[in-house]
């Protein structure tokens, strides 16, 4: 069996009751050493000593990325000259932010990637060929670079991109496991396929693949995950993390969602009025960091939309787990009383074979609702058989029709190109 921290394997009751004592020794730090969570908790009053239960902080509001961004500097713990390492965040829904971290959060960082590969079944053994970048204030790839060099396995740095160039590096160093963007190993596939490479018969085993979810909500892999496991027959690990939470949840062999490491991380579940939703229902990502110290967060919303579980896993392990994120706050699309996000739509439209290209336009009506077109180019002429199967089809997963709209190719690449979708 792979390393399992004792916390991990600990009953429900002594997970939270050790994460309390955490949570205290957080709040004690922040209230002496955050400029911007000293204004908060006075702000609304809240009372930092010695909480009684992790429920009490549902009397703090939630910090938001804005407010991140707005008084980034003022959650610096810490003098300027004790930070090591400045990260940032990728910037996809705004300007980035940066992350600072001390040496003790960089050891922090390499230990939580230490446990999350050795949760996704690594071990000593291995050696992991790195599909991703090193540079651009990019944590996670010397987080994941440190974390495998704790874990005492081999490491490749190969970067992301060229598939020419990772083909002849496994064929040469033979890795057995990749780290990588689930798109992009697709891409090596099809690269594999058109250069007479046999890639079922490579040293590869397994992958860890990041930024991307490769199962649906309920837990099953989804036309990603698929095209991948049917055609190379590797053991796919998925994992999700953020620049801000400085930790991971990675899944187990189990495939069961990623595993929390309570030591690291406090997570909630949050409805849109911050009220905590029910397992196995969809909230967004509140995290509170335990033990950072450059720029520790208490009750950050991450803006990502998830379920969760708290079922004991068939591995052991019998903390928290969290599902694939199903959308973000900011695009959830409100259609007719149902929630929607792009993530739901581009996997569902993945599944029906006849689909070729499609394109999705979302605006906002006369009366302020959202409304939601679909523009699809079909292999063959889309007879009323057809386009009854694929309404049909999209009104049971979706359980609400938005407007469909059949084009050519041609007129697709116009709408493509003229930027009107």
């Amino acid at each position: 069996m792979s390393f399992i921290p004792k916390i991990e394997l600990q009953s429900p009751e002594v997970i939270l009751a050790f994460q309390l004592q955490k949570l205290n020794e957080l709040l004690t730090y922040l209230r002496s050493k955050s400029p911007f969570y000293k204004k908060h908790f006075s702000t609304h009053t809240f009372n930092t000593d010695s909480l009684r239960s992790l429920n009490d902080l549902t009397t703090l509001p939630p910090v938001s990325k804005d407010d991140l961004q707005t008084n980034n500097w003022d959650f610096l713990c810490v003098d300027r000259k004790e930070i090591v390492e400045y990260t940032s965040t990728s910037g996809t829904l705004g300007k980035p932010v940066t992350i600072a971290l001390t040496e003790n959060d960089l050891k922090r960082l390499a230990y939580n990637e230490y446990i999350s590969f050795a949760c996704a079944d690594g071990s000593s053994d291995d050696v992991y060929q790195l599909m991703l970048t090193l540079d651009r204030q990019f944590m996670a790839g010397i987080a994941y670079y440190e974390g495998i060099r704790q874990l005492q396995a081999g490491v490749i740095r190969i970067g992301p991109g060229l598939p020419a160039l990772q083909w002849e590096t496994i064929a040469r160093l033979k890795p057995t496991a990749i780290v990588a963007v689930p798109s992009f190993i697709v891409k090596l596939m099809e690269y594999a396929e058109l250069n007479g490479i046999d890639y079922q018969s490579t040293s590869v085993k397994k992958a860890i693949c990041i930024g991307e979810s490769l199962r649906t909500a309920e837990l099953e892999l989804n036309t990603l995950g698929k095209r991948i496991r049917d055609h190379w027959g590797i053991t796919l690990f998925s994992t999700y993390a953020s620049t801000e939470m400085q930790t991971a949840f990675t899944e187990c062999t189990h495939g069961q969602g990623g595993h929390l490491h309570p030591e690291l991380l406090i997570a909630e579940f949050l409805d849109e009025n911050h009220q905590p939703v029910k397992e196995g229902e969809p909230g967004e990502v509140v995290i509170t960091t335990l033990g950072v110290e450059g720029m520790p967060l208490l009750r950050y919303k991450t803006g990502d939309i998830a379920r969760h579980y708290t079922a004991p896993c068939s591995c052991g392990r019998t903390t928290l787990r969290i599902g694939p994120i199903e959308g973000r706050r900011q695009q959830m699309i409100k259609l007719r009383g149902t929630t929607i996000y792009p993530a739901m739509i581009f996997e569902l439209l993945h599944q029906i074979s006849e689909v070729k290209d499609y394109a999705v336009e979302v605006s906002t009506g006369e009366l302020g609702t959202d409304e939601l077109k679909f523009y699809l180019a079909v292999k063959s002429a889309p007879d009323p058989a057809l386009v009854t199967r694929i309404k049909s089809f999209v009104q049971s997963r979706l359980r609400v029709l938005p407007d469909i709209l059949f084009c050519t190719p041609q007129e697709m690449e116009q709408l493509h190109m003229a930027g009107q979708i």
